[in-house]
């Protein structure tokens, strides 16, 4: 069955789905709960499978209806968050800038989910193609001395994959409605050009281009 357009109901002109993802403590919930409901809390409490928020917003006269997904980083949920992938227009890809392993996997580290490019190649096997991406570094409000990823690390893995980066904070809201909105305005954009594409032409056969019956032969009778 055809999924029904994004734009469908009188409410919304676009209907579009988030997915956040990353390791478990990166701050995913807390981006989210900053946008959604403008508030922040120091209370870590681990995401249970998957959670959502929705929040309506506009730009460029079109109303678009948000429907975000926080996913669990921990690997016993993997089964549960890579169902979500197919249907995500979009997809933000949360790091710890103060925490290495979040970020990029050393040669002590065993577990695959620790690292970025593992998060990128889950991302190529379950998400559609031409899902959008974006990385995001949080906690960018802490001290320099406690960063453990530079920012110029950051750029150049989203520049190595083509997708835009941002380095946000949850705690003083630094980026944050930047990243929501950039990620919105590039998947709005997606969709309006598939809305506005021409519909490829068909050719219409008339009755009278079709070729005339053969005659039948006089054995036959009449």
């Amino acid at each position: 069955m055809a999924t029904p357009p994004a734009r469908a109901r009188a409410d919304y002109d676009y209907l579009i789905k988030l997915l956040l993802i990353g390791d478990s403590g990166v701050g995913k919930s807390c981006l989210l709960l900053r946008f959604s409901d403008g508030s922040f809390t120091t209370s870590f409490i681990t995401t249970i499978g998957i959670d959502f928020k929705i929040r309506n917003i506009e730009f460029d006269s079109k109303r678009i209806k948000l429907q975000i997904w926080d996913t669990a980083g921990q690997e016993r949920f993997r089964t549960i968050t890579t169902a979500y992938y197919r249907g995500a227009m979009g997809i933000l890809l949360v790091y710890d800038v103060t925490d290495e392993s979040s970020f990029n996997i050393s040669a002590m580290l065993i577990v695959a989910l620790t690292d970025i490019r593992n998060w990128i190649r889950n991302i190529e096997q379950h998400a559609s193609d031409n899902v959008n991406k974006v990385l995001v570094g949080n906690k960018a409000d802490m001290d320099e001395s406690k960063r453990a990823v530079p920012t110029p690390k950051g750029q150049a893995l989203a520049d190595e994959y083509g997708i835009k980066f941002f380095e946000t904070s949850a705690k003083t809201n630094l980026n944050v409605e930047q990243v929501f909105f950039s990620i919105a305005r590039d998947i709005k954009e997606r969709l309006s050009e598939t809305d506005t594409r021409p519909e490829p032409s068909t050719v219409r056969i008339n009755p009278t281009d079709q070729p005339e019956t053969a005659p039948k032969s006089a054995c036959c009778g009449s």
